[in-house]
């Protein structure tokens, strides 16, 4: 379970110590309950950057390189917020006596300043040892007006929780609006959400962040590469609806939403590379229109794949993928990572295209399968049905599927991302260890 960029989803290595001291152990909060469960920063002073506590509605909180700024450049809903610059932080004193299930934080720039990067950690009372773990991924904070990032926590004792602005450098943070939800309250139902279980990278739709930059289309959403000229991983919610008569449209061409400048990937320019063009989501999977299979075949949904990887052990799990419908749904995400495949004009390739678009070393997939019903992230269970499959980029691989099963906590740690980021602690703790054992067709 790591480690990487900004999602509005996942608490991270349960308590097991991290670093950071912070404030006595028994103390608790004088507010932020179920009839009172946000702090709004309206109240208390402090003007200057030094580190010093301040009195607030709901308790004491520490601020170290932050004020409460009220000018007329600080992004706030009421009279003031919270305003941190350099590496600055926001602890709270106490902890929370009924949990969190959920914690959500307004956020914005200050003023006209550049984008800014921060995290959410968390401290459990019960772990007795003044030491924080990072609840979710890194946030990127690019607009000037606030907007809410929601973080799933699912920690039943007492917890006190700390905002850390890890981007460095002169540009300035707004915080307002600190909210949580008492443990065991019930969140609103997310299903067929393509991202539904998590944004694995926390990619943003800003093209500040061209090497991971968040595409949203009806069929799947993606993270797109500029500079590798392909996917970092795309995920799909599958399920009997998605299929029906169309035949495949094979209209591979670019993709005309990329960013303008952007690079944009044709249809044939893969030619002659000794690699197929092989779809992430896959046509198959979006039989129900033409304008759905149609967009299968946009070069965003591409990667340089070894044709024996491709139209063999990757094409075979697609298709056990889809024997589970009728009666079950499922969410598929996939992607690839390192650099030089070898396909069939032999020898290793680091790129294709001349240079534009990088060949991969490994592709990845992860398919998690549940009964047909819902609220989908709700029913997910430490018995739920996970597949991790990670394969090398060769035209010599094993043809068989079930040989290249793995963990997802392995796939996290060769790719730096946060998979299945949107469940609970103790549900990703159980499903990320396993290598699947069930059978392959």
């Amino acid at each position: 379970m790591p480690k990487f960029l900004h999602s509005p989803f996942r608490f991270l290595l349960l308590f097991s110590c991290l670093a950071f001291q912070s404030a006595p152990a028994g103390q608790q909060a004088a507010s932020l309950t179920a009839t009172n469960p946000q702090e709004s920063f309206d109240s208390g002073t402090k003007t200057d950057y030094t580190a010093g506590t301040v009195s607030l509605a709901t308790g004491t909180w520490t601020l170290t390189d932050a004020v409460l700024g009220n000018t007329e450049a600080d992004r706030k809903n009421g009279a003031q917020s919270v305003r941190l610059q350099q590496n600055g932080k926001l602890t709270m004193e106490f902890f929370v006596p009924n949990g969190a299930t959920t914690v959500t934080v307004q956020h914005a720039i200050y003023g006209s300043d550049a984008s800014s990067s921060w995290e959410l950690w968390a401290q459990a009372q019960s772990c007795n040892c003044n030491k924080w773990t990072k609840v979710g991924n890194t946030v990127f904070t690019t607009s000037s007006t606030l907007q809410a990032t929601a973080f799933t926590v699912n920690i039943a004792g007492n917890v006190k929780f700390e905002i850390r602005k890890t981007s460095g450098g002169p540009s300035r943070l707004n915080i307002d609006d600190f909210a949580v939800t008492d443990f065991g309250t019930v969140q609103p139902s997310i299903d067929n959400d393509h991202l539904a279980l998590g944004n694995p990278s926390g990619a943003v739709t800003d093209v500040s962040y061209p090497g991971n930059y968040l595409m949203v289309k009806p069929q799947y959403k993606l993270s797109y590469n500029r500079d590798q000229g392909k996917a970092n991983w795309v995920s799909w919610h599958l399920d009997a609806s998605d299929r029906g008569g169309i035949d495949r449209q094979d209209d591979f061409r670019e993709d005309l939403t990329l960013p303008e400048g952007w690079y944009k990937v044709l249809g044939t320019s893969y030619q002659s590379s000794g690699f197929d063009r092989g779809h992430l989501c896959p046509s198959a999977d979006r039989t129900s229109s033409i304008e759905n299979n149609s967009a299968t075949f946009l070069m965003t949904n591409m990667m340089p794949q070894a044709p024996q990887n491709n139209q063999g052990p990757w094409a075979d799990l697609e298709n056990y993928a889809r024997t589970f419908l009728p009666g079950n749904e499922v969410y598929i995400v996939c992607g690839s990572y390192g650099v030089g495949g070898t396909g069939s004009n032999g020898g290793l390739t680091n790129t294709i295209d001349n240079g534009r678009i990088t060949v991969p070393k490994r592709t990845w997939k992860v398919i998690v399968i549940l009964p047909v019903g819902d609220n989908d992230v709700a029913r997910v269970t430490t018995t739920t049905r996970v597949i991790a499959v990670d394969m090398p980029n060769i035209n010599t691989l094993d043809q068989n599927w079930g040989t290249h099963r793995t963990t997802v906590d392995a796939i996290e740690t060769a790719t730096g991302y946060d998979l299945l980021s949107a469940l609970p602690v103790e549900v990703q703790t159980a499903l990320e260890s396993k290598v699947d054992a069930g059978p392959v067709n």
